[in-house]
């Protein structure tokens, strides 16, 4: 079993900075391919950036995010982060952190955290 938590959400103006972290309570599972999703009002959860088992590979789909956002992870106190840069107000959602059940390709994202609310407002 695995619990994910986040934390550094908030309140900022366009431009603003922040650094979300999220904390695995098993190293097993943290130590697999994890990931940030983000969910805005009215929209569909999508995939914000994605880190491998390493730390050495990363991935951003979304092209809007490349260049802003960075995820990384500390393997020793079992965390992952997002640092989220020049932050407009379309980045405004429900961040969440998610680890997948195994190293294998067909890994499913299968623990997830609870989410933090950032808001991007002037």
């Amino acid at each position: 079993q695995v619990q994910l938590t986040e934390s550094g959400g908030g309140l900022v103006q366009p431009g603003d900075s922040l650094k979300l972290s999220c904390a695995a309570s098993n190293s097993t599972f943290s130590s697999y391919a994890m990931g940030w999703f983000r969910q805005a009002p009215g929209k569909q959860r999508v995939l914000v950036a994605a880190i491998g088992w390493s730390g050495g590979h990363t991935y951003y789909p979304l092209a809007d995010v490349r260049g802003r956002f960075i995820i990384s992870r500390d393997s020793v106190k079992n965390e992952v982060y997002l640092e989220m840069n020049k932050l407009q107000p379309d980045d405004t959602a429900v961040y969440s952190c998610a680890s997948q059940d195994g190293p294998q390709v067909s890994a499913r994202w299968a623990y997830w955290g609870q989410g933090t609310q950032v808001t991007v407002s002037s």
